[in-house]
């Protein structure tokens, strides 16, 4: 059955501190005249009135800011007081404290298999805080222990449903989306954690790494594709640049070229701007045609 949290009662500390310190006079008066009376009765009633006085005593509790007071009646939640300060409410109840303060959660590492079964390790930084009081003592055993475990939970859920890197155009990955990817993980935890009370302020992953037994090779591919990558940036900027060249001879009515002569400078065009060393000219000494 779901509690949820309702406002509890309670009274002003100092002021009930003031009503019970004036019934304290009150009984030690009454207990002086009992004794000068020599009355047996009146000695058992004064002692009844100051057992009941000492057990009102004990309905004193304070509250800091952000934290809550969870009120138990032989079982029953009568109510949550929220107020910080000096309080006093019915001394029989039993008075659990929750804090209602932002907390940090960091997770451990773990090992996963990410969407295409390759082995990461990853971690999480959880920020949560009690929403609702009631149903963090009541819904479940300890909300604490809780949260620790469907936040690792949540996260295996998610590695699992991402690969590590991008391999596809527009695809999500866990390195390359990490704010979609926090986004996500937040969303799933709010609603594993949700019946507990509590709400999930923030989530983002904290490590995110190949697991060391594929770490080498996957390294060597991703370096690989870094150097696929820029070559195919140089040769289409090289074409780019021999076709301008090109462009800017054929407009150029003093200087003609046969096509065996347009080739030979395209090749050599395209040996020096994508050559990855510096080219080593050579100086001809002859004619165009030798």
């Amino acid at each position: 059955m779901k509690i949820t949290e309702t406002q509890g009662r309670s009274v002003n500390g100092w002021l009930m501190l003031v009503v019970l310190l004036l019934v304290g006079v009150g009984i030690g008066y009454f207990f002086y005249l009992s004794i000068e009376a020599q009355s047996r009765w009146r000695c058992i009633s004064a002692s009844v009135v100051t057992l009941f006085w000492g057990v009102c005593c004990a309905g004193f509790f304070t509250l800091q800011p952000n934290m809550a007071g969870v009120l138990i009646l032989f079982g029953n939640y009568t109510g949550t007081v929220r107020t910080a300060g000096f309080h006093w409410a019915n001394p029989l109840l039993t008075k659990k404290k929750v804090s209602l303060r932002a907390r940090n959660l960091n997770g451990d590492t773990i090992k996963v298999n990410d969407l295409r079964g390759n082995p990461i390790e990853i971690a999480a930084v959880i920020v949560w805080r009690v929403k609702d009081s009631a149903q963090a003592i009541f819904d479940v055993d300890d909300f604490e222990h809780y949260v620790g475990v469907q936040s690792e939970s949540a996260l295996r859920h998610l590695a699992s449903a991402y690969p590590y890197d991008l391999s596809e155009d527009g695809e999500l990955t866990l390195r390359g989306s990490m704010d979609e990817v926090s986004e996500a993980l937040q969303q799933e935890l709010q609603e594993r954690v949700g019946k507990a009370g509590v709400e999930v302020e923030e989530a983002r992953l904290s490590h995110l790494a190949y697991a060391p037994e594929i770490a080498g090779a996957m390294l060597q591919r991703q370096q690989a594709e870094a150097i696929v990558a820029a070559r195919t940036r140089i040769v289409d900027g090289a074409v780019g640049m021999v076709e301008m060249a090109l462009r800017r001879l054929d407009e150029d009515t003093n200087i003609e070229l046969d096509d065996e002569r347009k080739a030979a400078m395209v090749s050599n065009l395209l040996v020096v701007l994508c050559g990855d060393k510096a080219a080593q000219p050579v100086v001809n000494a002859g004619t165009l045609y030798t």
